[in-house]
């Protein structure tokens, strides 16, 4: 954030001001952002030896899917006065570590599916063995991408990204969501709140550090890292809500994985705990919230405040 002096010595924010935005096309700018993110991904890991390994893992990392945290990422930091540029080593690293996630649930000791994207999962094609291994070598090189490609930003700024990552996807994060998930399934007498823990770990963490992590390449004030951090917390539940609907409402087409995988391993979901309505009535509520979070970016803040709109309308 940029301040001066007016001229009774108020120090007064000074913000980027945005053109005069009449419209904002999602559907285009989702496409575009995409785009660039696919072929960044594309360029990041070549095939080299022993290519069983890397073939495995570029299996599930150019799989498609939505993009959403590295599209995040770019958001944010454009958002802040940033490039693309200077984010896409850390977008596609935010991606790398989300293929890892997805690759080591869906393994037959985690969530157990033949499906990912509307494509056989990774241990179908390559067992068991070279899945794990691809979901390690993906994480590993998460941070190896991170750090030895991004370009024009102080180190400081980067070992932020590095640890806030690091901490996201540990027993901090993502892990140690899981493990509770685990441990949750088949048992009676699990409170919102236990739910909110699990997804505030298991889902919204990588979603936080994907919008943040664009704010602090850019060296964000920490006043707007706070409010970036709450938009993206309330995105991230709000996230997880409308998954556990898709999975009672939606087809295997259209999510391209299987469905009712919650309710056969008895797991608590939101909608067992609120019903579908209301389910759909919180979820708003967040995304909503998230907005009133951003709004002081003007115009600015369009991508970001569609983004959370696409949240709760999204069918896959």
């Amino acid at each position: 954030m940029i301040s001066y002096q007016s001229e009774g010595g108020v120090a007064v924010d000074e913000r980027p001001v945005a053109p005069n935005v009449t419209s904002f096309d999602l559907k285009e700018y989702l496409a575009q952002r995409k785009m660039l993110v696919e072929a960044a991904l594309d360029k990041s890991l070549p095939v080299v030896p022993p290519e069983t390994i890397y073939n495995s893992m570029r299996y599930s990392l150019l799989a498609g899917g939505k993009r959403l945290r590295p599209i995040l990422c770019l958001a944010t930091c454009e958002l802040t006065g940033g490039t693309l540029e200077m984010a896409m080593p850390t977008a596609c690293a935010l991606e790398m570590v989300h293929t890892m996630s997805l690759i080591h649930d869906d393994l037959p000791s985690m969530d157990n599916d033949d499906y990912r994207r509307g494509k056989l999962t990774n241990h179908k094609i390559y067992g068991e063995d070279i899945a794990i291994l691809a979901g390690d070598g993906l994480l590993s090189y998460a941070f190896e991408h991170l750090a030895l490609e991004t370009k024009g930003v102080p180190a400081d700024r980067l070992l932020q990204v590095v640890a806030r990552l690091g901490r996201a996807v540990g027993a901090e994060g993502l892990v140690g969501g899981q493990v509770v998930d685990l441990e949750s399934e088949g048992k009676s007498g699990i409170t919102v709140e236990m739910l909110d823990f699990i997804h505030t770990h298991k889902t919204a963490a990588l979603l936080e550090v994907s919008v943040v992590s664009g704010a602090i390449l850019t060296g964000s004030a920490p006043d707007d890292i706070q409010r970036l951090t709450r938009y993206a917390q309330n995105i991230g539940l709000a996230f997880q809500i409308v998954d556990d609907i898709l999975d009672i409402t939606a087809t295997q087409e259209e999510l391209g994985k299987s469905i009712g995988k919650d309710v056969q391993a008895q797991k608590a979901t939101y909608p067992s705990l609120w019903g579908l309505d209301t389910s759909r009535v919180k979820a708003q509520e967040m995304v909503d919230l998230a907005k009133d979070e951003i709004r002081i970016f003007g115009d600015l803040a369009r991508p970001l405040m569609a983004l959370a709109d696409y949240i709760t309308a999204r069918t896959y």
